[in-house]
């Protein structure tokens, strides 16, 4: 049998704390004008709007030290208000970027699902990205 390890007091050194939140949002329903067909012009049409985010904090207690997941929200609303994008892939990239304008975000992840594209065959379809921050 082995002999028992010792006992070493081990103290929080503060500096060398660094905790990794994962702020989300889940289910966002957006209306946007987005596709490349003739029939997804000039009318919009429901997405469904997944964003998790990796934030770096340090004991946060205040809404000011983290990111606010209505900010999120906001950001995604914005970007579908602004006009027609082509691609789900681009409004995932561009809400990814928007969401990466914190320098405390250090990974954005965002899945944009097109729940009417393969409707009645399919719940939905869509695309999923991650962008880091380099």
């Amino acid at each position: 049998m082995a002999a028992p390890l010792p006992e070493t007091p081990f103290e929080p050194v503060a500096a060398a704390r660094i905790i990794v939140a994962r702020v989300f949002v889940r289910g966002l329903k957006v209306e946007a004008e987005v596709g490349v067909y003739a029939h997804e012009r000039g009318h919009t049409q429901p997405l469904v709007v997944d964003v998790e985010l990796d934030v770096t904090t340090a004991r946060a207690e205040h809404l000011s030290q983290t990111v606010n997941y209505e900010t999120i929200a906001a950001a995604a609303r914005d970007l579908a208000a602004e006009g027609h994008i082509e691609l789900v892939e681009t409004f995932a990239e561009r809400l990814a970027e928007r969401c990466l304008v914190d320098p405390r975000v250090t990974r954005a992840r965002v899945r944009v699902e097109k729940p009417m594209a393969l409707a009645p065959h399919a719940e939905a379809a869509g695309v999923e990205i991650t962008a880091v921050r380099v």
